[in-house]
């Protein structure tokens, strides 16, 4: 499954806690990895599934974001769990750096 790309996203590795609420209001939490980071949204892998459209709540060392899961995609090691920034939370580097960080620009292909 394709998703459209607003920003560059910008690979990274880093351990993040999440925490969210099931269909019981029960609220859960889990250390997760953090894969990639946009100004909009993240990639995480875990092992859980995660219904399209949970509010997460991912806390960082200095603060937090709280987002919604846009994709949920299985593979070889769990789940790769694509979620957007609820308005208002926007990343930066300025205020959370992945101790892993990798920026670059992909270049479109030649015609």
């Amino acid at each position: 499954m394709e998703f459209e790309r607003k920003d560059e996203r910008s690979l990274c590795a880093e351990l993040l806690e999440i925490l969210w609420k099931d269909d019981r209001h029960v609220e859960h939490h889990e250390f997760v990895t953090l894969e990639d980071i946009s100004a909009t949204g993240l990639c995480l892998a875990t092992d859980i599934e995660f219904p399209i459209g949970t509010k997460l709540v991912i806390k960082y060392p200095r603060g937090k974001y709280e987002g919604r899961v846009r994709y949920c995609q299985e593979d070889a090691l769990g789940y790769q769990v694509g979620v957007q920034f609820e308005p208002g939370y926007q990343w930066s580097p300025r205020h959370f750096r992945p101790s892993h960080l990798l920026q670059f620009r992909l270049k479109p292909p030649e015609s």
